[in-house]
């Protein structure tokens, strides 16, 4: 079966309904520990040594990600828009890690600007999808 053009999605059960809400409410207070609070969340839950906070807000952003990435798709029944506008707050916050965290090392010239577009690309994206699907649903609605 090809990937494009396939059946619309079964609507998900309840108990599916609530196992997603559960996970990504997790994954994203996850997430946003990692990111406001690393030494917390390394000493809590993440203590794998030696303690790096840049890679704890790495992980916060992905795991921000992720949790989005579920949650919006509770609510939002295109799966590309919803990993689109997940994906652009993840790659926000990955850019956000980098910007804070210039002085830790990396690459800070390169990193910045190469993250920070990343981010805007999927935005763009996310607004592209956006309105291809608001253009569908207005066509299936006349």
């Amino acid at each position: 079966m090809s990937l494009r053009g396939g059946p619309r999605p079964a609507p998900a059960s309840l108990t599916v309904r609530v196992i997603v809400a559960l996970a990504g409410t997790f994954t994203v207070a996850a997430g946003l520990w990692a990111l406001l609070d690393p030494v917390s969340f390394y000493t809590t839950i993440g203590a794998f040594p030696p303690y790096n906070e840049h890679f704890l807000h790495d992980i916060g952003a992905f795991q921000l990600g992720l949790g989005l990435s579920l949650l919006v798709a509770l609510f939002w029944s295109d799966a590309l828009l919803a990993v689109l506008a997940a994906g652009a707050i993840s790659a926000t916050a990955h850019w956000g890690a980098h910007f804070v965290d210039r002085a830790l090392g990396g690459h800070p010239t390169i990193d910045i600007p190469f993250f920070l577009v990343v981010a805007a690309l999927l935005w763009l994206a996310a607004a592209i999808r956006l309105r291809e699907v608001r253009r569908a649903a207005a066509a299936e609605n006349r």
